[in-house]
C-alpha cells in the first residue's frame, strides 16, 4: 500500500521535509508509518469540548496501538448557546464552511493518510465530515458526548429549560431566585448538551450513516466507554487504511437514507435537513427535500426526547442507544443492513443482538408515538421550495393553525414585542431576512420559541422564520423558509394581519392572499440588502446557496 504521506516522508527529496518532523521530536520509525491526523475541536470556550483533549489523546493512543503515527491537528467551533440572541449567532452555520476548509487544508497540505475526527457540537460535527468526504481518505468520527441532563424543580432538565425560563421569569411566573436555580443547574458538567438538539442529533446520525463507531451518538461524555470508544476509534481509523475503505464507500445515497430514517424515528433537530444536504453534497450524492416526506410518511417517530419529551440523551444510551434504534427499524424493513460502516463490518454485524433495554426512551413499532417521522416539509406560496418543521415537537392542537401575521424584518424586533408581551393567542410570528444570504449566516433563533414556550403560548402560537430554529425549540416553529426574503422569497412579501394557513399533516404553508396581489405586491418590492458588508461574512453572504440545498457555498 502506498501511503499519501509519502509525498512528504520518503525519499531524497523529502530530506527538507523530515528535518522539520524532526524538529518537533518525531523519529524515523514514527515517519516510516502511516500519518493519521486527529483533528480535535478542543476549546476552553464550548462545553461540548471543554473535555476533548482528554478524546483526542485517547485517539492517538489507539492509532499508536494500531501501528500509525497520530499528529493533533486543532480545529474551531462556535458554542451556539453562547452565541445565541446577538450577532455572534450569525458566525455559526457559516463557520461549518470554514471547518470543511480547515480540514481539506491540513489534509492535503500535510498529506496525511487518514483522518479521526474529534468533534461534538453543532456545526462542527457536519464541517469536519464534509471536509473528509472532499478529500476521500480513510476516517471516523469520534465525538465527545452528551452532557448529563441536570436537575431542577426535581426534574430531569437540559438547555432548553433554562431559555425557557427566560420566557417565564419575564412574565413573572417564576423569580429571580427560581431563574438562578435553573441557571446554576441545567448543565451539570462538559458534552453536548443532553437534548436531541443539533449536536447530539448529528452525532447520533454519523453512527447511523455508518462513519462513526456504534456508541458514537450516545455514550454521556463522562463515561469512561467514551475513552474507550475514542482508542477503539482510533484503531477502527487504521484497519479502514489497510483495507482502503473509504468515506464515500460508507457515505452514500443507500446509507443517508438509512441515516434519514433514523433521523424520523429519533425525532432529530430540523438542522438536520441543512447537514444531511451539504453532506450528500460532498458526497456527490443526488438528494433533495423530497426525500425527507417520502420517508417520513414511512418511518414511525420513536422518541420524544428533549425538547420534545422528558427523556435525556443518557436515557436513550441506558435503553440501548442508537444500534437498539436500527435493530427495531431494521425489524420493520427500514433500514439496508448490508452496508460498510467504520467498523469494517456491515450494519447488520454491528447492531446483531441490540435491543430495546426501556420502551419510556425508545418505543418498539408496535407503539410508536406516531405512525409518521418526526420532521416534516412543508411547501406552498410562502415556500415554494419548501421549509421544514419538528413535527414529533409540535403540539396536536397545532398541527393546524390558522392565524394573523405579526410580521418582523429581524430575530431582535421579534424577540422584544415578544418580552413586551405584544404577541397574543393565535398569532403567526413572522421573522424574515434571517436566512443564509439575508441573515447573513441564517442565525438560529432559540430565544423567540422558549420564551413563548415559557410564556405558555407555544400550544397557540406559529413562528415561521426563513432563518433557523434550534434543535431545542419545542412548538409550532417553522423554519428554512425557500427562497428567502433577501433573495426575493415570497416570505418578503407578507403584510402585518395577512391570515396564514399551516397544516403540517399536508404538508402545506400559504398566505391566504390572492396571486394577483402577491404579483402587485412583488412588482413594488425590493429585498434588503444584508446588514454585514466588510469581513469573511460578507463574502459568505455573497456565496452561499439557498437552505432548501443545504446553504452550501456556491
Amino acid at each position: 500500500m502506498k501511503l499519501r504521506s509519502a509525498n512528504v516522508t520518503q525519499g531524497v527529496e523529502r530530506a527538507p521535509n523530515r528535518s522539520l518532523f524532526y524538529a518537533m521530536g518525531y523519529t524515523k520509525e514514527e515517519l516510516d508509518r502511516p500519518l493519521v491526523g486527529v483533528i480535535s475541536a478542543y476549546s476552553e470556550i464550548v462545553p461540548g469540548h471543554a473535555h476533548l483533549d482528554k478524546i483526542a489523546e485517547a485517539v492517538k493512543a489507539g492509532v499508536r496501538m494500531a501501528g500509525g503515527t497520530p499528529i493533533l491537528i486543532p480545529a474551531i467551533g462556535v458554542c451556539d448557546g453562547i452565541a445565541m440572541g446577538h450577532i455572534g449567532m450569525k458566525y455559526s452555520l457559516a463557520s461549518r464552511e470554514l471547518i470543511a476548509d480547515s480540514v481539506e487544508t491540513m489534509a492535503m497540505a500535510h498529506q496525511l493518510d487518514a483522518l479521526v475526527l474529534v468533534p461534538n457540537c453543532d456545526k462542527i460535527v457536519p464541517g469536519m465530515l464534509m471536509g473528509a468526504l472532499r478529500l476521500n481518505i480513510p476516517s471516523v468520527v469520534c465525538s465527545g458526548g452528551p452532557m448529563m441532563a441536570g436537575v431542577y424543580d426535581g426534574e430531569e432538565v437540559s438547555l432548553s429549560k433554562m431559555f425557557e425560563a427566560v420566557g417565564a421569569r419575564k412574565i413573572g411566573l417564576i423569580d429571580d431566585e427560581k431563574l438562578e436555580e435553573c441557571e446554576t443547574g441545567v448543565c451539570p458538567g462538559c458534552g453536548s448538551c443532553a437534548g436531541m438538539y443539533t449536536a447530539n442529533s448529528m452525532n447520533c446520525l454519523c453512527e447511523a450513516v455508518g462513519i462513526a463507531l456504534p456508541g458514537n451518538g450516545t455514550i454521556p461524555a463522562v463515561h469512561a466507554r467514551r475513552m474507550q470508544l475514542a482508542k477503539h476509534s482510533g484503531m477502527a481509523v487504521m484497519e479502514l487504511l489497510k483495507r482502503d475503505i473509504k468515506p464515500r464507500d460508507i457515505v452514500n445515497a443507500k446509507s443517508i437514507r438509512n441515516a434519514l430514517a433514523c433521523d424520523m424515528a429519533l425525532g432529530c433537530s430540523t438542522n438536520t435537513v441543512l447537514h444531511l444536504l451539504a453532506i450528500a453534497h460532498e458526497a456527490g450524492v443526488a438528494f433533495d427535500l423530497s426525500l425527507f416526506n417520502e420517508v417520513s410518511a414511512q418511518v414511525p417517530n420513536l422518541c420524544h426526547l428533549a425538547p420534545a419529551g422528558p427523556t435525556h440523551m443518557q436515557d436513550l444510551y441506558a435503553a440501548g442507544g442508537i444500534a437498539a434504534v436500527q435493530a427495531e427499524l431494521a425489524s420493520g424493513g427500514y433500514l439496508d443492513t448490508s452496508l460498510i460502516t467504520a467498523t469494517g463490518k456491515t450494519l447488520a454485524e454491528n447492531i446483531k443482538g441490540a435491543v430495546i433495554k426501556d420502551t419510556g426512551a425508545i418505543r418498539p413499532l408496535s407503539n410508536p408515538y406516531s405512525p409518521t417521522g418526526g420532521l416534516q416539509i412543508l411547501w406552498g406560496n410562502i415556500a415554494p421550495d419548501g421549509c421544514v418543521v419538528k413535527r414529533s415537537a409540535v403540539a396536536p392542537e397545532m398541527l393546524t393553525h390558522s392565524g394573523p401575521a405579526r410580521v418582523f424584518d429581524s430575530e431582535d424586533e421579534a424577540i422584544t414585542a415578544i418580552y413586551n408581551g405584544e404577541i397574543r393567542e393565535g398569532d403567526v410570528v413572522v421573522i424574515r431576512y434571517e436566512g443564509p444570504k439575508g441573515g447573513p449566516g441564517m442565525r438560529e433563533m432559540l430565544n423567540p420559541t422558549s420564551a413563548l414556550a415559557g410564556m405558555k403560548l407555544d400550544r397557540t402560537v406559529a413562528l415561521i422564520t426563513d432563518g433557523r430554529f434550534s434543535g431545542a425549540s419545542r412548538g409550532a416553529s417553522i423554519g428554512h423558509v425557500s427562497p428567502e426574503a433577501a433573495e426575493g422569497g415570497p416570505i418578503g412579501l407578507i403584510q402585518e394581519g395577512d391570515i396564514i394557513r399551516i397544516d403540517i399533516p399536508n404538508a402545506s404553508i400559504n398566505v391566504e392572499v390572492s396571486e394577483e396581489e402577491l404579483a402587485r405586491r412583488k412588482a413594488a418590492f425590493t429585498p434588503r440588502e444584508p446588514n454585514i458588508k466588510t469581513g469573511w461574512l460578507a463574502r459568505y453572504a455573497r456565496l452561499v446557496s439557498s437552505a432548501n440545498t443545504g446553504a452550501v457555498l456556491k
